[in-house]
């Protein structure tokens, strides 16, 4: 029977970028990225598991209930995507007309073998004429990709980068058979969208907002609390000590010292990953959806009364790259539930200051998701740091900021 902290190391991959986002690409001396360092990087970041079946179905023994209990309305209600360009013609089909059910399991097997579940790999062997899955792992894209929703509501082509809110991480590691009630209880108090990256190594539960993973090229510190001086750390972290992937992970500020296997499929890849993922740019606020004028007042309040500038700079709207923050100096704390500072739990114990290009698109905000809302943000600001801003000026910057 697996630890509760043990059972935690087999967890998604949700933080593969934790807490950040931006687009529009600074200046670099940089040589251009390869194109095909790119597209290698895309087929890991979609396909790749890294053997973390090793955790996922050695350990945690999820294939025993994914092929006799998750149908694809409960893969969809726990969050989980299809991939509606890896459908068949016949599948569409099946779907439209209901010839194909989507209540049996055998159903979801079937979609595992064409690849369809984002993020989700399955091996599907033929045992006694009928298709059987034997071993499932995870893959960067199951928390940091969701769909259009162009097919149907969870069905529809890839939208890599995009954080997977409705994703229920927590929910889907309780549906493992190698754990109590009690380890099930606290994985399923997580709740959607969110997920506890250093739970595993410290035993602390108080789970984080899965982040976006577009929009940071140029950005060298990419987590909430600024570990590491590349994705490629973050990568490594997470790929090891959360995914369950094979290779070793040690930092010696956090202790975390982690091996996985007698081989390495993870460090090879890194390049490759890095590169795909510094070129998702984030998405566009969508036409329409903040009224123009009321930005363009709202960013006069952003670099002014505001104060919004003095950290958010540059063209992705952070000084990541030059300095991080101590706790006190940000309005997300304290943690709910009386947990401890999650930048006490980190390398730095500091914050940086997040990118906000898109930051239309994922709601809750903050590391921990305690602002509901843009409105929400503004108002937690308006008051911890008394700027004074009327109700007015606050709707004035929460349009400039859904602008982003």
């Amino acid at each position: 029977m697996l630890s509760l902290k043990n059972a935690a190391s087999s967890g998604l991959a949700t933080l593969l970028l934790a807490a950040g986002c931006g687009s529009h690409h600074e200046a670099s001396n940089e040589p251009p990225p390869d194109p095909a360092l790119i597209a290698q990087g895309k087929e890991i970041f979609r396909f790749d598991t890294f053997g973390d079946e090793t955790k996922w179905t050695d350990a945690l023994r999820l294939h025993e209930v994914i092929r006799v209990a998750v149908d694809p309305t409960t893969a969809l209600s726990v969050g989980l995507k299809v991939d509606a360009e890896a459908l068949p013609a016949a599948v569409v089909q099946g779907i439209q007309d209901g010839s194909v059910s989507l209540t049996s399991p055998a159903t979801t097997v079937a979609l595992l073998k064409l690849n369809a579940v984002v993020g989700v790999k399955g091996t599907v062997e033929t045992i006694g004429d009928q298709d059987t899955l034997t071993r499932v792992g995870i893959t960067c894209a199951l928390c940091h990709s969701t769909v259009d929703n162009s097919f149907a509501p969870g069905i529809g082509k890839r939208l890599d980068g995009w954080p997977n809110r409705d994703l229920n991480p927590g929910a889907i590691i309780a549906l493992s058979p190698a754990l109590s009630a009690a380890q099930k209880a606290v994985f399923n108090s997580w709740g959607k969208g969110k997920y506890d990256p250093r739970f595993n190594q410290d035993g602390i539960s108080s789970p984080q907002v899965i982040p976006p993973a577009y929009g940071l090229e140029g950005i060298h510190r990419v987590t909430s609390t600024g570990d590491g001086e590349d994705l490629a750390y973050w990568n490594r972290y997470v790929g090891v000590t959360q995914m369950g992937g094979h290779g070793t992970f040690f930092d010696a500020r956090t202790g975390v010292n982690v091996t996985n296997g007698t081989d390495d499929l993870i460090s090879a890849k890194l390049p490759a990953l890095q590169a795909y993922q510094l070129s998702l740019p984030a998405p566009q606020a969508p036409s329409g959806s903040f009224d123009a004028a009321a930005a363009a007042r709202g960013k006069s309040i952003f670099e002014g009364q505001g104060r919004c500038a003095t950290c958010h700079t540059g063209m992705s709207f952070t000084d990541a790259n030059e300095r991080l923050h101590p706790p006190g100096d940000v309005v997300s704390e304290p943690e709910p539930g009386g947990a401890p500072s999650y930048a006490s739990r980190s390398a730095t114990k500091q914050y940086r200051t997040a990118p906000l290009p898109g930051l239309w698109q994922h709601a809750p905000y903050f590391h921990n998701g305690s602002a509901a809302t843009l409105a929400d943000v503004v108002r937690a600001y308006n008051s911890r740091k008394a700027l004074g801003l009327s109700e007015a000026q606050s709707a004035d910057l929460v349009e400039y900021l859904k602008s982003l």
